[in-house]
């Protein structure tokens, strides 16, 4: 079986079911260019998560599909006894967005259940999320700095079946309102917002990580919102998380500790997946070790 340094991958996302972790991510070798492949799942039964049985095919693309390309950021879900897996693509007609496919099981096979991305159609968007509110759920997504310059985090709702929008996006915040947060290298004003993933700290507070450049380097950062509510106000921390090229960082539980799942380096081919256990005080989280 493979170990986790033998995975090429990005944007790795943790799924615990069953008592298995499915491991799932940007699994195409080359995810900027060629045509995409679809999405692998790997499985570990083991909490180490040092070795995984797999790949194996969760999604590809059925004939006629309408996207070709940037097939990013999986991440899956149980919902109403179904599986869904919130993924990144570019239309072929049309401007990237975040879609969502259905399946029975969460090794698959993934099919397309929206029609197209969920996310506005006229904007640039990526890594949309799950999140639930009062029973309603909502996609936060990235509208891109390539619209924007400076890019945002937003949420827009989902009707119940997660097949449609059911209202209008809002921006919870941007990119430059992060201390720690620098312009994208080589360019000056652009701003990048990446990775939106969402927690409940045991204080209450609503926790949202996000990714970005810090000193020239990809960076995750940490949003905090003292009433839990999604709508805000958001408050950014001064320092990143972790800034060591390591980002889309998104958080899991198992052995009963809290973890981060992150890729590093940022470069193509040599990403990789990494955990690294976190450490939640006073509703701050900290990486240990």
């Amino acid at each position: 079986m493979p170990g986790v340094l033998d995975i090429q991958i990005r944007d790795p996302y943790v799924f615990e079911h069953g008592g298995c972790y499915y491991l799932y991510g940007s699994t195409d070798t080359d995810i900027w260019k060629a045509d995409g492949v679809g999405f692998d799942v790997y499985i570990a039964e083991d909490a180490a998560l040092a070795e995984f049985d797999g790949p194996r095919p969760a999604f590809r693309p059925p004939e006629g599909f309408w996207s070709r390309k940037n097939f990013w950021a999986p991440e899956v879900y149980g919902y109403g006894g179904k599986f869904y897996m919130f993924a990144t693509f570019l239309p072929v007609l049309g401007r990237r967005g975040t879609a969502v496919l259905r399946a029975e099981s969460p090794l698959g096979p993934f099919e397309p259940w929206s029609a197209g991305p969920v996310t506005p159609p006229e904007w640039e968007c990526l890594d949309g999320t799950l999140y639930i509110e009062g029973g309603k759920p909502y996609m936060i997504f990235c509208h891109e700095w390539k619209d924007l310059g400076d890019g945002q985090i937003c949420a827009i709702p989902l009707s119940e079946d997660l097949r449609s929008a059911a209202g209008e996006a809002k921006t919870l915040f941007s990119a430059s309102e992060a201390p720690w947060a620098d312009p994208l290298p080589g360019r000056p004003g652009c701003y990048v917002t990446d990775g939106p993933n969402l927690y409940r700290s045991e204080n209450g507070a609503l926790l949202m990580l996000w990714s970005s450049f810090h000193k020239g380097k990809y960076a995750i950062g940490l949003a905090s919102c003292a009433d839990g509510r999604l709508s805000g106000p958001w408050r950014q921390a001064e320092k990143p998380l972790y800034s060591d090229d390591g980002g889309h960082g998104m958080l899991f539980k198992k052995s009963g500790g809290l973890f981060l799942a992150i890729h590093s380096p940022n470069n193509t081919p040599c990403e990789r997946a990494r955990f690294l256990e976190i450490l939640e005080e006073d509703g701050r989280l900290s990486v240990l070790g």
